[in-house]
């Protein structure tokens, strides 16, 4: 069955994916590893992902400014070294997207290692056992600290790495730290002890350039209101956003050097899969720019999910400098 599409481009969603299609054999792949439990190795249960949301997608090639198939995408991204995807947290869809983009990845490259902001660094060696098969599903969740959507939302990708034998890189710093720095700024990491040190990055870098501008506007929607801000009220608003950005730094080291990590310990041949919310890696800000600090050898590519209600109005020429390609994919009903 092809894929149909809308508006000369390709609509694509789960029982897309549950059957042939546009994606080559990776579906071979992603179906025998996500929707049954037959192709387990050892009889490991796999994830059946709920079929009741029916999300949708369209890729805008925003170099060539033009809609293409989802193959193509692939294909494009599959040549680099590092692949970027910014997601929308609280969109089913663009999760559903981020599953078909590893499974595809994992069909066009020897070797796939996937990193995540969702899950801490210090939770790292319960992840390593958990994908060795050395300790069950319930002790992992309960040890790991995972998000309140992981089993809907990043479940099948971890599910595919341990089917796969990929790595998995729990890429963030643990939250309290993060709040620490957010609280005293960077000159907390002056203070850590040898182990919570060891969970942050080696090195950091905190300007206020382009990154800054971007995140300090995004705070506006968080000061509070009450009339025309006052003298002291924007001094402690721009000191709480530069404690803030700090922690978003911290963040954003921490995947950096995840990234840059595992494509320097990775034999030739590997793609590392970095997933990570939108304002993280889009414009090549943030973990991007990290990682790329890192390992400025890497080739690198940006993908951003764009959940819109009419995915055929959806437009990118608005939006071209956001990311490589952008993912427009079906919003939640409200």
């Amino acid at each position: 069955m092809a894929v149909p599409f809308l508006s000369g481009f390709p609509l694509i969603g789960y029982r897309q994916v549950r059957m042939s299609l546009r994606f080559p054999s990776t579906l071979a792949l992603s179906v025998c590893a996500l929707l049954t439990t037959a192709c387990m190795s050892g009889g490991r249960a796999a994830y059946v992902p709920s079929l009741q949301a029916e999300p949708a997608l369209r890729v805008y090639d925003t170099k060539a400014q033009k809609f293409i198939p989802f193959a193509q995408l692939a294909t494009a991204i599959a040549s680099k070294d590092l692949v970027f995807f910014g997601e929308q947290h609280n969109d089913p869809a663009t999760h559903a997207a981020e599953t078909a983009v590893l499974a595809a990845l994992g069909e066009r490259r020897s070797r796939v290692v996937l990193t995540l902001e969702m899950f801490e660094r210090d939770v790292q060696p319960v992840l390593d056992q958990y994908l060795a098969g050395t300790i069950s599903e319930e002790k992992f969740l309960a040890a790991a600290r995972p998000w309140d959507n992981y089993t809907a939302d990043y479940r099948p990708m971890v599910e595919l790495a341990r089917v796969r034998g990929w790595p998995v890189v729990a890429a963030n710093v643990p939250r309290r730290l993060a709040s620490a720095v957010s609280r005293r700024g960077l000159a907390v990491l002056d203070t850590m002890n040898a182990r919570d040190r060891g969970y942050m990055a080696r090195e950091h870098s905190c300007p206020k350039d382009a990154y800054y501008a971007k995140f300090a506007e995004s705070m506006q929607g968080h000061s509070a209101g009450g009339g025309p801000p006052t003298a002291a009220d924007q001094a402690a608003m721009a000191q709480m956003t530069d404690r803030f950005y700090e922690a978003q730094c911290v963040k954003d080291e921490a995947m950096g050097e995840a990234i840059a990590d595992a494509f320097t310990r990775s034999p030739k041949g590997t793609v590392i899969f970095q997933v990570d919310g939108a304002f993280h890696s889009d414009n090549g800000l943030g973990t991007v720019e990290r990682a790329r600090r890192r390992v400025p050898k890497a080739s690198s590519v940006i993908l951003s999910a764009i959940p819109v209600d009419d995915l055929s109005k959806a437009n990118g020429d608005d939006k071209r400098s956001t990311a490589d390609y952008l993912l427009f994919t079906r919003a939640p009903k409200k």
